[in-house]
Formats: C-alpha cells, sequence, structure tokens
C-alpha cells in the first residue's frame, strides 16, 4: 500500500480573506470609503425601489425593470458588505467553508440578475421606440412578472453547480483568497486536483449569462437606432435617443469592470496583486453606487419623484 496521502484533505474548515495586498497597515483607514460607497449603494437603491413602489405614475415597465435594479444591487452590495467590513474594519480574515461557498453563490447569483435585468430594460427601450402605440399592451405587469421570475429562476439555477462542484475538490494547497469576499475564479486556483470541470462550467455560466445578455443587448440597441434613423424630425431623433441614455450609462458602468476583472484574471496571472484586488472592488461596488445617481440625475420622472417623495411639502 502506498504512503497515506496526509497532505491532502478535502476542503478546509476556514479561508482566509485578503483585503488588498501591501496595505494592511491601513485596512481601518480604507474602512471609512468603503463604508461611505456601501452606504450610498445600499441608501441609494433602497430610495429607488421605495419611491417606484410608492409613486403611482411611476408604476410602468421601465421603472419596475429599474427596481428589479436596484433590488438584485443591494443584493450583490448586501453580500460581500459584512466580510468587507470585517476583513478592514476588524481584521478578521477568516470564513467557513460553506459559508464562503454561499457567499459565492449570492454574489455571482445576483450579478448575473444584474445583467438579466439590463438585458430586459434594452428590451423595453426597443419595444417603448419602435412600437410606441404598443407599448403598454406588449409589455404588461403579467408579462413583466415573468421576465422577472425568469431572470431570477435563470441565476439560481445556472448557480447551483458551482458550490455542489466546488466541494468535492481537495484544497490542500493554500486557503488564502485574494479578496474580502468569496469569487469563483479565485476558489478553482486553490484546489490540488483537476478543476477541468469547475472552469468548463464556470465558462459556459459565463456564456449564457453575460454573454448573451451583451449580445441581446447589443442587437436591442442595433435595431433601436436603425428605428431612430428612420425619424424624420432630428427632435424626434433626439428625444428617442434621449430615453435610452439612463440605461446606455447603466450598461457601461456595469460591463466595464466585469470586463476588465475577466481580463485580468484570464490574461493577467502575473499581474499585481493591487490589481486583482481593486479591479474585483470596481466590479462589485462601483455599479450599486452609481446605477441610481445616474438615474435620479438622467431621468426626470424619478428626480421629481424623490423630490415628491422626501420633499413634499414643495408640493
Amino acid at each position: 500500500m502506498g504512503e497515506p496521502r496526509g497532505n491532502q484533505s478535502f476542503a478546509p474548515p476556514t479561508f482566509l480573506l485578503t483585503g488588498i495586498p501591501g496595505l494592511e497597515a491601513t485596512s481601518l483607514w480604507l474602512s471609512v470609503p468603503f463604508c461611505l460607497l456601501y452606504a450610498v449603494a445600499l441608501v441609494g437603491n433602497s430610495a429607488v425601489v421605495l419611491v417606484v413602489v410608492k409613486d403611482r405614475s411611476l408604476h410602468k415597465p421601465m421603472y419596475f425593470f429599474l427596481s428589479m435594479l436596484a433590488i438584485s444591487e443591494l443584493g450583490v452590495s448586501l453580500s460581500t458588505l459584512p466580510t468587507v467590513l470585517n476583513v478592514f474594519l476588524f481584521y478578521a480574515r477568516e470564513i467557513g467553508r460553506d459559508a464562503c461557498f454561499a457567499q459565492m453563490f449570492f454574489i455571482h447569483c445576483f450579478s448575473i440578475m444584474d445583467s438579466g435585468v439590463l438585458w430586459a430594460m434594452a428590451l423595453d427601450r426597443f419595444v417603448a421606440i419602435y412600437n410606441p402605440l404598443q407599448y403598454a399592451a406588449i409589455l404588461t405587469h403579467s408579462r413583466i412578472v415573468l421576465i422577472g421570475l425568469g431572470i431570477a429562476v435563470r441565476s439560481v439555477l445556472l448557480l447551483l453547480p458551482l458550490p455542489v462542484l466546488l466541494r468535492r475538490l481537495p484544497f490542500c494547497r493554500s486557503k488564502v483568497l485574494a479578496h474580502p469576499y468569496c469569487l469563483h475564479p479565485n476558489l478553482i486556483r486553490l484546489p490540488c486536483a483537476d478543476t477541468r470541470v469547475n472552469s468548463v462550467y464556470g465558462l459556459f455560466v459565463l456564456l449564457s449569462t453575460f454573454g448573451l445578455d451583451a449580445l441581446f443587448i447589443i442587437l436591442s440597441y442595433t435595431m433601436i437606432v436603425k428605428t431612430v434613423l428612420s425619424i424624420a424630425s432630428k427632435e424626434g431623433r433626439l428625444r428617442a435617443l434621449n430615453t435610452c441614455v439612463s440605461h446606455i450609462c447603466a450598461v457601461v458602468v456595469y460591463y466595464t469592470p466585469m470586463m476588465g476583472v475577466s481580463m485580468v484574471y484570464r490574461f493577467g496571472r502575473h499581474a499585481s496583486p493591487v490589481l486583482h484586488a481593486l479591479m474585483a472592488h470596481l466590479y462589485l461596488l462601483v455599479p450599486p453606487v452609481l446605477n441610481p445617481i445616474i438615474y435620479s440625475i438622467k431621468t426626470k420622472e424619478i428626480f421629481k419623484a424623490f423630490e415628491r417623495l422626501f420633499f413634499p411639502k414643495k408640493f
């Protein structure tokens, strides 16, 4: 019989989270901007959901989709908040295996929901511009609910196998993660076994969600531009395009950091750990912080609804 493999065991009871490498001594100070960013994200997205629910003038497909986007971004923020604050405020780096896998599931699940809602919002803008007279008849409340449920079910079903696939692997090397939260690309670097199944399935999830959503968004805007160019008056073209500005900004804010993270993980293995950490923070924090601000500034109906809700004496 061979020598017992005492140096190999399945997933350790804990993983070690990391803040920003090389800046551990300033982690307490770094917690200040992180706390502010999380406060803006939580308050901003909660306010968007509240104002859409309370203001009957916003009970339209566009704003229902916006509230779905805010809910998914609240999910992303709340999934990362506990461990980020623990690492930066209390330098509490340990996280249990099951807690880590659960956090990974929720982070990626809500991120995929974000992507799906952005596609649904692109569809909403296409219908509004291509067939405005039938807009309310096409995007009924029941269809919006079905689209929202479809986005949520797709995210959950596609993400469920990831923790299962990870649990079968032996983690006998390092148990140090590169971020203050658990991400699948980071976790599959740690096992001392063949991770091709995990990598292939992770790529399948990436292409079948973010990839397809991005393709549908591009197709939607191709049709939107074609429709807008057929409008006779310059004012009409500008008015139609202006209804898409907020959504275009949201798409750019969401997909740019995500593409940056993917590029760094796949092609920047020798890049500085600081770059990996900063890109991951940008990917998970920037969209929840900026999107409520973008929609509040660029969408007059949202801005006026905020005023009616929070400053009713003016009305």
